[in-house]
């Protein structure tokens, strides 16, 4: 059984998510995308984990099924510590095998804050300190850490990160086995870190509203899933069970390129450089974005694919392609009309952006979309550079080979 799972996602509890973040939502908008597993994420969160459990039923296996949807048990929080004398926020992914196991770690967690304030709670407790707490109660737990490249609040971040995966994790970094890549990075710019190779890499849409589900995903083939079959696959990058990453183009996130918002500054590495990372206009530090970090702690050139490296493949959402070509808003009436029409037509999202044959995507949806949909499968994407905070933009209209940015400057 082939199916695609998106592991990160966040509830309507957390903060600036939609309302609209419930299990019949998200269960609906992963079928539309072509998804067949989603993390709940959250589960930290009381009122999430009571509607959960009220919700989801339970295969035995530590998945759970919602209306044909599978559910792994998620949630995401942000541990606080100092370490060296700086004060470090380091976004950590959590993954439970049962409800009974997450009651145990609500228990202990609820100790270190509140749990209840924000569907990713802060803790006050070192990033290791959470690990050993979480194998503690069941040895079928799993951490990964998030976003790994977001200047903010990632193990690699440029504001508050770390150098390595052993400085963050100390003695608990043996049971951390893989990274997720984040928005604005993707693995052939992980590859560069030789010290990565160990490390599986995943992608998920850290979503906040249930139309963002599956902008990044992953592939499975396995007989029976299961929760453990899952982790297993992923820990050991069984590359006949964990088949493939889907990807964002990595400038189309908002911390590909370095910047400040504020006076428009957006600078790639070798012009952040030239200035002293300092923005011309305020002169004020600018943000370093996730470019430039892999960058100064790279130990090999851009293009590198390791032996038994996860393939990948790169998309834009369709919601997102359509409103490029039509020159409107994602959320106007006709965009998603159109929309509507290409999911009923073809009957998942990935189907028509990943798998659909040239001929069939002719027939089915117009000229202009279908030569869309053909340039991004190959990479002939121009996309402006996301910079602090603010997201790239694409240009589907002119054409350029996707990623070429990173190897003019190494």
């Amino acid at each position: 059984m082939q199916f695609i799972a998106d592991f990160h996602i966040h509830s309507k509890y957390s903060r600036a998510t939609s309302p609209n973040m419930d299990v019949e939502n998200i269960a609906k908008h992963a079928r539309m995308k072509g998804i067949s597993l989603v993390g709940t994420g959250d589960f930290t969160h009381p009122l999430w984990l009571k509607e959960l459990k009220e919700k989801l039923r339970p295969l035995g296996n530590g998945l759970f099924d919602y209306d044909g949807t599978f559910f792994m048990l998620t949630s995401e929080v942000n541990n606080v510590f100092s370490k060296g004398g700086k004060i470090k926020q380091i976004h950590n992914i959590l993954f439970a095998p049962s409800f009974e196991v997450v009651d145990q770690i609500n228990e202990q967690l609820a100790k270190k804050g509140e749990l209840e304030s924000d569907g990713r709670p802060s803790l006050n407790m070192p990033a290791s300190e959470l690990v050993e707490l979480l194998i503690g109660i069941s040895k079928e737990c799993a951490i990964i850490p998030a976003h790994a490249w977001t200047p903010w609040r990632s193990i690699f971040g440029s504001v508050s990160g770390f150098n390595s995966v052993e400085e963050c994790f100390e003695e608990q970094s043996k049971h951390i086995f893989a990274l997720e890549t984040g928005l604005s990075s993707d693995p052939k710019m992980n590859w560069m870190l030789s010290s990565l190779d160990k490390y599986a890499l995943i992608s998920n849409s850290d979503c906040h509203s249930p139309q963002k589900i599956g902008r990044e995903a992953n592939v499975f083939s396995l007989e029976h899933p299961s929760y453990a079959e899952i982790l297993d696959a992923v820990r050991k990058k069984d590359r006949g069970k964990f088949k493939l990453t889907i990807e964002f183009f990595p400038e189309e996130g908002k911390y590909h390129y370095d910047g400040h918002r504020l006076h428009n500054v957006r600078f790639s590495p070798e012009e952040s450089t030239k200035h002293n990372n300092i923005c011309p206009v305020c002169k004020r530090k600018l943000t370093i974005g996730v470019m430039h970090r892999v960058i100064d702690l790279a130990d090999r050139k851009y293009g590198y694919t390791p032996p038994d490296a996860i393939p990948f493949v790169h998309a834009i959402p369709l919601d997102e392609l359509i409103a490029n070509i039509r020159g409107k808003g994602v959320g106007t009436a006709s965009v998603q009309g159109e929309y509507s029409s290409l999911i009923s037509s073809f009957g998942t999202e990935f189907n028509a952006l990943l798998t659909s044959e040239p001929d069939e995507l002719r027939s089915r949806a117009s000229e202009d979309i279908a030569d869309a949909i053909l340039r991004v499968r190959e990479g002939k994407v121009k996309i402006l550079p996301g910079y602090d905070g603010v997201y790239g933009e694409i240009k589907l209209l002119e054409e350029e080979t996707g990623q070429s940015s990173l190897s003019k400057f190494l």
